[in-house]
């Protein structure tokens, strides 16, 4: 006997255990083995489909985030032309409030400026007024001490200042 070659009893026997084995297991091994490839498959299918619609969502989200960041980045420029233009307004009315209120302190300052200089020139004038009568009174009442002659221009004077009274 040769180790290449079995012998036709072992070579039947060896197909009728084959045989027994292949119809148990096309019984029994192979749908359970089948059915756990099918589900294998399935769960496989059922993930490759759940990870293509997370990844359709992660997509959408993705763009969703872009369009309300590009909002975001809009409204923040938007917000901030409007806070520019609002410190431009404010400046502005700075300005012509503080050119109004220089206008109105001009205009007080030259006001008492005229007021005080017509004090002055009031007050100044007074003064000459009581030294020219001062003086006019000293001359006078030197010259009439002198001059009995003046004493009567000065009665006569009177006189008639007196009766232009009356």
């Amino acid at each position: 006997m040769s180790l290449l070659t079995p012998d036709s009893g072992l070579l039947f026997w060896m197909i009728v255990s084959f045989g027994i084995v292949f119809v148990v297991l096309a019984k029994y091994g192979f749908p359970v083995i089948i059915k756990a490839v099918d589900q294998r498959k399935a769960y496989i299918d059922n993930s490759l489909e759940t990870a293509r619609k997370a990844n359709e969502q992660l997509a959408n989200i993705q763009a969703e985030g872009e369009r309300l960041l590009a909002e975001a980045k809009e409204k923040q420029n938007a917000i901030m032309k409007e806070a520019l233009a609002e410190k431009d307004r404010i400046i502005e009315e700075a300005r012509q409030k503080a050119a109004s209120e220089a206008h109105l302190q001009i205009e007080e300052a030259t006001r008492r400026i005229r007021e005080e200089k017509e004090k002055a020139i009031r007050e100044v004038r007074s003064e000459i007024a009581d030294l020219s009568i001062a003086i006019a009174e000293k001359v006078i009442k030197e010259k009439i001490n002198r001059d009995n002659e003046h004493k009567q221009i000065i009665d006569r004077l009177l006189n008639e200042v007196s009766f232009s009274k009356s």
